[in-house]
């Protein structure tokens, strides 16, 4: 027993010894990618841990603006990975998940008070159901500077699907986006940051030029477009200090290549 704990003494002491070495190394380069769901001062017991309440999410903006961080799309990123766009010296993609009402209500207006911009990412059958974004909604906020991408049709693990069912979710929810007046979709989020090895390629058959997981770290142009790095940011506890926490998880995930995923040449 004294030898385990022991060996759990020193896996931790390493750890710690790790980490500390990752917080005083200068930061990576790269395009760092936020996950939200939700800004709204009140939601549903079930959603609370998924909302950001309108004052931290202002206070978190205003970190990234005083950090010299400027916001991109995901198609900017792609644009630039194809030498077609510079990206600015700090870039930041504010992702947000399934498409809630608040993001038009709320999360835009406060976005425009920072002069910043998003990318939405979709579930297409739940487009004007109750709490959801709708089609004339939709459409407004890409006019106002948002990219629109897909996160499925269903918001189903693709992974507990077969091949057919797999393709059928990537493909209908972006021909359903793109009927009804939204730009051309390139951009794809995995429901539950779920996703196989098969994935990749289905995406780039279907015309999509990214796709984020739930895996953090920061993303270069090495990183492969189809398993694209992104920080989750969940309902705060502890306020801007946790926030800044999370930044540096994508600084320490880099720098100790954990779930990395750099494209094979």
């Amino acid at each position: 027993m004294k030898i385990v704990k022991r060996v759990m003494a020193g896996i931790a002491l390493l750890l710690a010894m790790l980490a500390l070495a990752a917080v005083l190394a200068p930061t990576p380069k790269g395009v760092l990618v936020l996950e939200y769901h939700e800004v709204a001062d009140s939601v549903p017991s079930d959603e609370w841990a998924y909302n950001v309440p309108p004052e931290d999410f202002r206070e978190q903006l205003a970190y990234l603006r005083a950090e010299g961080y400027e916001t991109i799309s995901m198609l900017d990123y792609a644009k630039a990975k194809k030498g077609k766009l510079m990206l600015p010296p700090k870039p930041v993609v504010l992702t947000f998940d399934d498409g809630y009402e608040n993001n038009y209500t709320t999360l835009l207006p406060i976005l425009e008070e920072y002069g910043m911009k998003g990318t939405v990412y979709m579930i297409t059958n739940r487009i004007g159901r109750e709490g959801y974004l709708t089609w004339n909604q939709l459409r407004d906020m890409q006019a106002r500077g948002m990219e629109i991408g897909s996160h499925t049709a269903n918001h189903q693990p693709l992974t507990t699907f077969d091949p057919k069912k797999q393709d059928d979710e990537l493909r209908l929810s972006k021909l359903l986006l793109e009927w009804n007046g939204i730009h051309t979709v390139f951009s794809f989020s995995y429901p539950n940051g779920a996703y196989d090895a098969s994935l990749p390629a289905m995406l780039e058959k279907n015309a999509y030029l990214t796709a984020v997981t739930g895996d953090a770290g920061l993303n270069t142009m090495a990183t492969n477009p189809y398993l694209m790095q992104r920080v989750n940011v969940p309902h705060p506890r502890l306020g801007i200090l946790e926030f800044k926490a999370r930044l540096l998880k994508a600084k320490i995930w880099t720098l100790l290549r954990i779930k990395q995923h750099i494209a094979q040449s």
